[in-house]
């Protein structure tokens, strides 16, 4: 089924679905465990791997029907909320938190040993995501440290890291931070191009940089802010044009209004969807081979986008916090209490 064939089989109605035949739908895996997952990196169909509480890495290579527990040992304090893979044996995984809380590591033997790599030493940063543009070159972002973001960059796989300057990066609002709740609030497409997905402050904004994390532009979202609990959460962008931001209020007694929005131009600015998510929503990404199907995730749903984001459509109400496609139409999402499952047509 290629891509325009998923997207359309999400989309039929029920009665236009092939007789004995679900649409497209969640199909949990049982992961045998009840940490929570918000670290997730999609490889393949068949392979993708987990990161979460308690120090735990997970990885399966049979479509989900199997997870071998590949978690650094020594690591069961940590907390992983975010992990890029590059195949099935090589991965990168962040620990967030205050100081030395804050730590990256690294395999390249499908989790069998796993390499610390970067340690933080400073007590006013905090980790929140990490993203790559290639096999090679990465950043990863930190909470501002003396009223900015704080960027690492790696040019080597995640083996060693060293922080950017900071000259290029605007001034931070007052009490504005990242969400490490996905591990999607720092995301690149192409070989130079990564946005940051902030809340917290008095606005949410989306700072975009096109020169591989050196300079910085912040842009203002519609997505509410004005509160700790509340701003953008995720990001996905299916070009260096064309984005999507998700988030909202993540108290479940709260609403989230305006809970999306997207970019047309590189994120320069962002318009609200004319019909958001129901509720917060944590994770997003791009249907593969689509100019305009994507997935949102969060505690009390699924939603479908079928017009790169200005309408959605709840298709599912099970809790998810983080969603990854492949081009090979491998599509998962990962959450609280070991919930991981597979997209299945």
């Amino acid at each position: 089924m290629c891509g325009a064939a998923l997207t359309a089989a999400l989309t039929a109605p029920a009665q236009a679905q092939e007789p004995d035949r679900r649409p497209p739908h969640w199909e949990l895996k049982d992961s045998g465990t009840d940490v929570r997952f918000r670290g997730l990196s999609a490889v393949s169909r068949n392979t993708a791997w987990l990161a979460g509480s308690r120090g735990t890495v997970l990885r399966t290579s049979d479509g989900g029907a199997s997870w071998r527990n590949v978690s650094p040992p020594g690591a069961a304090e940590l907390e992983f909320r975010d992990i890029e893979a590059f195949d099935r044996k090589r991965a990168v995984v962040l620990a967030i938190g205050e100081g030395e809380a804050s730590r990256i590591f690294r395999t390249d033997d499908g989790g069998e040993t796993w390499t610390e790599s970067f340690r933080n030493t400073d007590a006013r940063a905090f980790y929140d995501c990490v993203t790559f543009f290639d096999r090679r070159h990465g950043l990863a972002m930190s909470d501002p440290v003396d009223g900015k973001f704080r960027i690492l960059s790696t040019s080597d796989g995640g083996r060693s890291w060293k922080v950017l300057p900071s000259d290029g990066m605007p001034a931070a609002q007052e009490d504005e931070a990242g969400f490490a709740a996905s591990g999607q609030c720092l995301v690149s497409s192409g070989p130079r191009d990564v946005w940051l997905a902030t809340g917290g402050a008095a606005r949410a904004r989306v700072l975009h940089s096109s020169d591989r994390g050196l300079t910085w532009k912040a842009a203002d979202t519609p997505i509410p802010a004005g509160d700790p609990a509340r701003g953008v959460f995720a990001l996905a962008f299916r070009d260096r044009t064309h984005g999507i931001a998700v988030g909202g209020d993540y108290r479940a007694d709260q609403p989230s209004p305006r809970a999306a929005a997207v970019s047309g131009d590189a994120g320069r600015t962002w318009t609200p969807a004319a019909q958001p998510p129901p509720a917060y929503r944590s994770g997003v990404t791009w249907l593969p081979h689509s100019r305009s199907a994507a997935l949102a995730v969060g505690p009390t749903g699924t939603d479908l986008t079928t017009d790169a984001g200005r309408t959605w459509r709840t298709v599912d109400t099970g809790s998810y916090d983080t969603v990854d496609c492949t081009a090979d139409l491998g599509c998962w999402a990962s959450g609280e209490q070991g919930r991981v499952a597979r997209l299945e047509r």
